[in-house]
């Protein structure tokens, strides 16, 4: 993934997109655009960082998993096993991007009726309703980029809603598509790269 951060508006719409197609519970946000403050008074400016997982090739969130349950699958998602993780946390305290959450059940029953009907088909499993106790209630959650999605030849969420168009998804291997080339423009960095993770979503300053 490749966000160009001169056309993020900082509108959100790609939290919101994200929420509604992952069918996330309060407090669990698998992307959030961050406010970042560059220059020194008076020459300042806001920058909008929309970040979702990095999904890096080399992760520290997998390292750390004492059951395996977070894996890097075929495609270069990081994704994880609800059935077998154990709810330790090692995982969140590893990720340096603050990309990951814990599911301690709470719900928008309150608000939204029969919200506890249905789970998204995340990861590619229907869970049917949200119960206690019963995955993902109880393990850690995260951006896997809609891999649910990407099986049907979609989009991830938060690309087909950006209003600024300032998204773009692809396959990096092929050097003919939209995202390696912009990979290969000067403006182009990632995030805490310095840290060894190579992380797989760039920013286009």
């Amino acid at each position: 993934m490749v966000i160009d951060l001169q056309k993020c508006v900082g509108c959100d719409s790609c939290t919101v997109a994200c929420k509604a197609e992952n069918r996330t519970p309060p407090g669990i946000s698998y992307n959030v655009v961050l406010e970042d403050e560059q220059g020194t008074f008076p020459n300042v400016r806001r920058v909008n960082v929309p970040r979702p997982c990095m999904q890096c090739d080399e992760p520290p969130c997998v390292a750390v998993c004492p059951v395996n349950a977070t894996y890097k699958a075929d495609d270069g998602t990081v994704v994880i096993d609800a059935d077998r993780c154990i709810g330790c946390r090692y995982c969140i305290t590893a990720c340096p991007y603050g990309a990951r959450s814990f599911d301690f059940g709470e719900t928008y029953s309150d608000e939204m009726q029969g919200y506890d009907d249905v789970q998204s088909p995340e990861w590619g499993v229907d869970r049917g309703a949200r119960g206690s106790y019963k995955p993902p209630v109880g393990t850690v959650r995260k951006c896997t980029f809609c891999v649910h999605r990407l099986a049907h030849g979609e989009e991830p969420a938060c690309c087909e809603t950006c209003i600024g168009d300032a998204r773009y998804f692809g396959d990096l291997n092929d050097p003919n598509s939209k995202v390696s080339k912009l990979v290969a423009d000067p403006r182009a960095y990632r995030l805490k790269e310095e840290l060894g993770t190579k992380p797989r979503v760039y920013y286009l300053r």
